[in-house]
């Protein structure tokens, strides 16, 4: 079973940084697709940023475009979302996620199209 565990989160300024990162153990992440997503209170979860298993592909939110930027070190069997420039509307719980795609080169935004998740780390931005 892959289990997936966040760590990074934390209390930061407006205009600070954080990098995520998102360590996978039970098995090798070269096949799975990956993403980031986060949940404010009282807000539904949405998709952050994707990348796909080739790393060659990567999408992101518009409110996060030119921001945050998806990585992946498939030696390290870790994904990283290193998040510039934070609002405070960035605060939420941030979630890594994995799935399976059809292929190397796909990305998958969906929440409902991955099949593993971590337990979520807090990111709050506030001055």
């Amino acid at each position: 079973q892959l289990q997936l565990v966040e760590s990074g989160g934390g209390l930061v300024r407006p205009g600070g940084s954080l990098r995520l990162s998102c360590v996978a153990s039970g098995y090798n992440l070269d096949g799975f697709a990956l993403g980031w997503f986060r949940q404010a209170p009282g807000k539904e979860r949405e998709g952050v940023s994707f990348i796909s298993v080739n790393g060659g592909r990567t999408n992101y939110a518009d409110s996060v475009k030119g921001r945050f930027t998806i990585s992946r070190d498939n030696g390290k069997n870790t994904v990283y979302l290193q998040m510039n420039n934070l609002k405070f509307e960035d605060t939420a719980v941030y979630y890594c996620a994995a799935t399976i795609p059809g292929n190397a080169i796909l990305i998958l935004t969906s929440q409902y199209e991955y099949n593993y998740w971590g337990q979520g780390t807090q990111v709050t931005v506030s001055s």
